[in-house]
Parts: C-alpha cells; structure tokens; sequence
C-alpha cells in the first residue's frame, strides 16, 4: 500500500501548486476551486497535532477551497479519527482496484468504437470535453488546460471515438510510472454510450499499454 500511496503523492502535484503543511502535502489546482482537484495528501504513518490539522485547514480556507483529504486508510490507519476529531467528516469510501501483468485479462472495444491516442490539441480538446461532461463538469476546455495537457508527456491518454460520427465520446488515462506503480485515471463516458463495454475496454488498454511500459502494478479507484 506504501508503494501506491508514494506514486500518489509523487503524481498528484503535477500540474499544481503545492505546500508542505506539518505531515500533509496540500495541492492546489491553478484556477478551479474542484474539490477533487484540491485535495492534501499525508505522509505514511502520520498522526498530526491538531495545530497541525487546523493549520492545513487554514490553508485551504484562505484560498476559497473546501478544506479535503485523499489517501488510502492502510498508510495513515490513524489519521481518521485525529481528523473526525477535528471537524472533518468522512466524504466516502472507494474501492482500491489493482491489476499485475499476470492478472491482465483483456477487454476489446464494441463494434464501431475506435480507442486512439490522441493525435492533435483538438483531439484532446475534445476527449477533455467529453470527460467532463460525463462528469458533469463544465464541457468548455480553454487553451491554457489543452497546452498543460499536450506537455504532459509522461501521462498516456486514450479517447474513444465513435466511426460512424467521428465523435469523441469519452477518455481515459494513466499517469506516469512511478518505482513500477501507475494510476489509471478519468475513465469516462458519455451517456448514451454507456453500458456497452467501452469503459472496460478503455481501462484494459490503458492497463496494458502501461504493463508493457515497465509498471507491475496498475491502480484504479472508482468514483
């Protein structure tokens, strides 16, 4: 578990501002108050103060954001409670979903659903789009998040695409390597297109693609 965190906390400031509060790291997404994109992340082990809680909580406060943890329970089993005690409330539980090579099982797409990397900034305008409508976020992506996107080269993106319409319904995609750990992340779709395998499918290619690029492990938790 210690692995998964550490690819965690190692994945999470990309792209973000971060600052280091007592045993936390705090993350900060330029530009949107998300909570899933604000989020702090502890160390292994940690049991803070409470001056420590509050002064994470502080720094959350003064910049407008829902004061938020994200972590797996297994590396912090104490955490929980120092926080509950603090005035946090737990938001929910996910299940951790993990994939080796040697438990990789297949899943093609349906018939008359292409999954493509990515080729152009228009092609990831439109993947981001269909990401976020899934999400119920705004559909709007501006230049700035296209650009930061299209630098991020260690993170694999995958889209589908529909052939008859050359629509781009939904993404998905796994962030860097880290000591042979990866996330599979964003997987989403849009309405009508759900419930015909092209999630699954889109979350084993991923998963492959990154096996074969030297992780051992892949990690999901679903929303």
């Amino acid at each position: 578990m210690s692995a998964i965190q550490a690819c965690v906390r190692k994945t999470a400031p990309r792209g973000r501002e971060t600052e280091r509060v007592g045993p936390f790291l705090a993350t900060y997404s330029p530009g949107t108050a998300h909570p899933m994109l604000n989020y702090a992340i502890p160390d292994d082990g940690a049991r803070p103060t409470a001056a420590e809680i509050d002064a994470l909580t502080e720094a959350y406060r003064r910049r407008g954001l829902l004061p938020r943890l994200e972590y797996f329970t297994d590396a912090a089993p104490d955490l929980e409670n120092l926080l509950v005690a603090a005035g946090y409330g737990l938001e929910r539980r996910v299940p951790l979903m993990t994939c080796t090579p040697a438990g990789f099982v297949d899943r093609p797409a349906p018939a008359g659903i292409r999954l493509r990397a990515p080729e152009s900034g228009e092609d990831i305008r439109r993947m981001r789009s269909a990401q976020n409508t899934a999400f119920g976020e705004p559909a709007e992506i501006g230049d700035e998040e296209v650009e930061r996107l299209k630098s991020a080269t260690q993170t694999r993106h995958l889209l589908a695409e529909d052939v008859a319409t050359g629509a781009v319904v939904g993404g998905g995609l796994a962030l860097e390597i880290i000591d042979g750990t990866t996330e599979v992340a964003g997987i989403a779709m849009l309405e009508p297109y759900r419930g015909r395998g092209i999630a699954a499918a889109l979350t084993a290619r991923l998963t492959r693609e990154a096996h074969e690029a030297g992780a051992h492990t892949a990690f999901l938790t679903p929303r």
